[in-house]
């Protein structure tokens, strides 16, 4: 499966073990023996106990909020970068903070670009992250960025539906380059959300400009937080005569309310995909986790063998 250089090593945090996991099982290796303790004021420790001297490593580490998953995942780089690792390359299957990625209004932070800072000055050679929240944070690095789609995964979910009659929606002008790729591949209508947000986490549904009645609709996002867009978005398309909704994203952030407020609406499935823990939310039947481990390990194995990535999705 590999190259002659098989000098590498996957490293965990604790944000998410079981995808680490799953990555490890598909590249056919053991994940690195990492310790990872608290103080008991809260500050966090790290310790890699294997040697890693000059080899490419590898550290898969999703980073939501609240920053300890970031911190966790600096304080790794670092300790890789003084025990003399070749490489060190971030794995990102969610990076927090990315909705932060302008300012938008006075004398707020750019936390998207400050969080890129933080890993490169930490000592990152490279960046493997999926589904950032707009393509463009890929500039916010000073090192190499891999970007690499959910797409394929959520697409075959899709199609084993066996839907006729598809119209993909965006469920706001943030996801429409996506949604319209995902509604080509799906040989689809697609239809657009045109959504005013007051404050932040909270969005009110103006219009739909498209067609979806008589149409069975799947709402495409890179990620679900509180559920408000896509619940309206939802029965926006029910009362406009859509046959059903299904929705579909990336990263299952779910917060607040959010899984109760989807389990109790009209949407039919929600999928998800694993790039966060899910274990801990006790998701009801409704809710489909979609395993993007072979698309990460693919990817961190066409890196490491310095093959195309970009490739994956041609």
């Amino acid at each position: 499966m590999f190259s002659s250089r098989e000098d590498f090593a996957l490293i965990t945090g604790t944000s998410n073990t079981p995808l680490a996991e799953k990555i490890a099982r598909y590249l056919g290796r053991s994940l690195t023996k990492t310790t990872i303790e608290r103080f008991a004021d809260g500050e966090i420790y790290a310790h890699i106990q294997e040697n890693i001297r000059g080899v490419d490593v590898f550290i898969i580490q999703p980073t939501p909020a609240s920053a300890d998953a970031l911190m966790e995942q600096l304080i790794m780089v670092d300790a890789c970068r003084r025990a003399s690792a070749q490489r060190i390359t971030v794995v990102i299957p969610y990076m927090g903070y990315a909705r932060q990625d302008r300012k938008d209004k006075p004398r707020v932070a750019i936390t998207a670009k400050l969080v890129a800072n933080l890993i490169v000055s930490s000592g990152a050679d490279r960046v493997l992250a999926m589904d950032l929240h707009t393509p463009q944070l890929q500039g916010f690095f000073d090192i190499p960025v891999d970007h690499i789609y959910s797409a394929p995964v959520l697409l075959t979910h899709i199609k084993e539906q066996n839907l006729a009659d598809i119209a993909v929606v965006a469920p706001d002008m943030g996801s429409v380059k996506m949604a319209r790729s995902f509604a080509k591949r799906l040989n689809a209508d697609l239809a657009i959300v045109d959504k005013r947000r007051p404050k932040p986490n909270v969005s009110e549904v103006m219009n739909l400009i498209g067609e979806v009645k008589g149409k069975n609709v799947v709402i495409f996002d890179d990620m679900i937080d509180t559920a408000g867009t896509i619940v309206n978005s939802a029965q926006l398309c029910l009362k406009l005569g859509a046959l059903s909704v299904r929705a579909v994203a990336t990263h299952g952030v779910l917060s607040g309310e959010a899984i109760t407020r989807l389990d109790s609406s009209d949407i039919a499935t929600v999928a998800i995909t694993n790039t966060l823990d899910m274990a801990p939310k006790n998701l009801p039947e409704k809710f489909k986790i979609l395993d993007v481990s072979p698309l990460l390990g693919e990817a961190i194995r066409r890196i490491h063998n310095s093959e195309s990535v970009s490739s994956l999705f041609i």
